[in-house]
């Protein structure tokens, strides 16, 4: 028998019994082969735009905090209910665009977080994000996150791309619900008005895809539009004047032109908005009055300056940019959205009193009728018929006649702050149209003087003040406006009372006058 290592291996390997344990052997990692690469597939998670988020919290608790202290955008994580509804759908591409952190800076952050507290290796798979297809209220969250990230001073250009690349289809109504929304939490309307035309450079790509629907004559949006084609006419006049101080009579002739955009601006408040408003849709128009009166400011100061020839080209370019952004606003944001949520009878209850405030420069065309005329008859209703009174017995009629003929302009506000009534008499100091009734009293005057009207209510309310006055000059006359509670005989507040009168005359009364001398 042969004792050396060799003689004892080749005898042992020759054996019968060891070839067979090792085909055994050989077969069983065949069958095991598969799972043990199954196992480290699974061990060593895949890092893509398509990773869902809960799974990796799922398996990796510890990157919640993380991610927290990587950027506090992702506090969302920390939100029970967030994590129950969107949470479950979230993929790293989508919190990627919410959060504004690139999955180029995402993905190695968590890679190399997870290497460090586990050993884990995640493979990171570089594919094509952002061709999910969002839902409305995620793009909404994503264009939030886009005008947050503008305030907190954000790179435009950055922001720019994020938004061309991932938000292709934003509709013009998602874009007022996200300013909506942004008020609702917090966010001041006057913050929002001074990014405004950085908001609009962010989603012009996009906007300039949305074409304006084809209106039929006599629709208000197309007698918006003429006037906007209108006042594109002026403007591009105003552009050529090439020396400012030869042509001065030009230049203030065309400003005074341009006034006529007041009334267009007037019929969008008092007609259009109040409707939206009607519709829960308030923060857009708030934001849009404020930018009318810093227009309706630039126009003052502008045609001031003509008069004394001390007009600069800045300001009279910075006029024309102010006009031309409004323009490009209300076409593809501000049209676009109300033909979207307003019905045929709303549109009705907008055109019905536009005639009392005018038109800029044009007059509308015939043509549009409404499907439905359920609000024509509802503003017929009720003409007819009387009503005793104190001290007499009047018709329907004869009140109205009575408050129309008044020397001074009436406004009757409710003491739930709603307009009831305004005295339609032909030459009213101040325009108002039917779009103000039922609206409330804080949204008929601009954003700036909200505060003063709320002080006013709440002294009338609370009894310290009965009486607030206020006098004015304008366009050569002195006007006197006064405020008044109204109050039952219990001395119950009622509501508010608004008069206005020219008294230019009267304060240049002397001696007397007796009715014998008529």
């Amino acid at each position: 028998m042969d004792l050396t290592l060799q003689g004892v291996l080749t005898a042992t390997c020759s054996s019968p019994i060891f070839l067979s344990r090792v085909n055994d052997a050989v077969r069983l990692a065949g069958l095991l082969l598969p799972v043990i690469i199954f196992l480290k597939k699974e061990l060593s998670m895949e890092l893509s735009s398509k990773t869902k988020v809960t799974e990796l919290l799922s398996k990796y608790p510890f990157l919640r905090e993380f991610l927290i202290r990587l950027d506090p955008q992702f506090k969302a994580l920390d939100n029970p209910v967030m994590m129950k509804t969107l949470g479950r759908v979230a993929t790293l591409g989508r919190v990627s665009m919410v959060t504004g952190v690139s999955l180029d800076k995402l993905m190695p952050a968590i890679a190399a977080e997870v290497k460090s507290r586990t050993n884990d290796v995640l493979v990171i798979r570089k594919d094509a994000a952002g061709d999910e297809n969002y839902a409305p209220e995620e793009r909404i969250g994503i264009l939030k996150g886009i005008i947050r990230d503008l305030h907190k001073g954000a790179d435009r250009k950055t922001l720019t791309e994020r938004f061309q690349k991932l938000i292709r289809d934003v509709a013009p109504t998602e874009i007022a619900q996200m300013e909506q929304q942004l008020i609702a939490e917090g966010m001041p309307e006057e913050e929002i008005k001074k990014l405004c035309d950085v908001h609009v450079e962010v989603f012009r790509v996009a906007l300039d895809k949305k074409a304006m629907p084809g209106m039929p004559a006599g629709h208000p949006v197309h007698t918006y539009m003429l006037e906007n084609r209108q006042a594109e006419v002026v403007l591009t006049q105003l552009e050529h004047i090439e020396d400012l101080r030869t042509d001065r009579k030009r230049l203030a002739e065309l400003v005074d032109t341009l006034f006529e955009i007041d009334k267009h601006f007037l019929r969008k408040e008092n007609q259009l908005f109040p409707v939206l408003e009607s519709k829960g849709i308030s923060g857009p128009s708030k934001v849009m009055w404020a930018l009318h009166d810093d227009i309706r400011a630039m126009l003052r100061d502008v045609r001031e300056k003509a008069k004394s020839d001390t007009v600069k080209p800045l300001e009279l370019k910075t006029l024309i940019t102010m006009l031309r952004d409004m323009i490009y606003k209300e076409e593809h944001i501000l049209f676009p959205m109300t033909l979207d949520t307003l019905t045929d009878d709303d549109w009705l209850k907008v055109m019905a009193g536009e005639g009392e405030i005018g038109y800029s420069w044009v007059e509308p065309e015939k043509g549009w009728q409404p499907v439905s005329a359920a609000t024509q008859a509802e503003m017929m209703a009720g003409r007819i018929g009387s009503m005793n009174l104190d001290t007499g017995q009047l018709t329907q009629e004869q009140v109205n006649l009575l408050l129309t003929h008044l020397p001074v302009d009436i406004s009757y506000v409710s003491e739930n702050d709603e307009v009831l009534y305004y005295s339609n008499t032909e030459e009213r100091i101040f325009p108002r149209s039917p779009g103000i009734i039922g609206r409330k009293v804080q949204n008929c005057h601009p954003p700036k003087s909200v505060d003063v009207v709320e002080k006013i209510l709440h002294e009338f309310k609370t009894g310290s003040k009965d009486t607030a006055d206020f006098w004015i000059q304008m366009r050569g006359r002195f006007i006197l406006i006064r405020y008044f509670a109204v109050r039952d005989r219990e001395g119950k507040y009622r509501g508010c009372l608004e008069v206005s009168q020219d008294v230019t005359d009267i304060r240049g009364l002397s001696g007397e006058k007796r009715l014998l001398d008529w």
